[in-house]
């Protein structure tokens, strides 16, 4: 602790019995000591001599006045593009529709039943489709691009429920 910190300890009397006589020790041998001591004292008996001033009685409806003056900026609803939010919809809706189309591509239809249908639906190749690996990394992107789009919207949800009064 410094000086000053052990000063204002003593002032407030918050020292124990040997910190107390330390420091008046101190204070009547150290000239140092004596002068911070009497500055400390005077700016705390400056402190309790004066009286704190009172804000005007309209002082929130003052502050409130001036804070209704500023520009405040729109929600955020307005600035998302919806443009965008349906472009990154639809693609992802292309992705899921191209992909059936390729499965369903790979049925053998000639067979007559629809149990060999149903049994072939198992047996399609996707080693043509899932071979690649950008492929493979562009699936990632998207499903870490598709989980953070539910959580956002997940997000919302939560926000509108805890604004609700149950």
């Amino acid at each position: 602790m410094n000086m000053e910190e052990r000063l204002w300890e003593y002032i407030d009397g918050l020292c124990n019995d040997a910190e107390n006589a330390e420091i008046n020790r101190l204070i009547l041998t150290d000239s140092q000591w004596k002068s911070k001591y009497a500055e400390l004292l005077e700016l705390q008996q400056m402190i309790h001599a004066s009286e704190l001033e009172q804000p005007s009685m309209r002082f929130s409806q003052n502050v409130m006045e001036e804070i209704s003056k500023l520009y405040i900026a729109p929600a955020t609803k307005t600035y998302i593009n919806k443009k965008v939010i349906l472009g990154i919809g639809g693609f992802f809706i292309t992705m899921i529709v191209g992909l059936l189309i390729y499965s369903f591509a790979q049925v053998n239809w000639s067979e007559g039943s629809d149990s060999a249908v149903v049994s072939d639906l198992g047996n399609i190749n996707w080693s043509g489709l899932m071979n690649n690996s950008y492929m493979n990394i562009f699936m990632m992107v998207n499903t870490i691009l598709a989980l953070m789009l539910l959580d956002k919207y997940l997000g919302g949800k939560k926000e509108t429920w805890k604004g609700r009064k149950i």
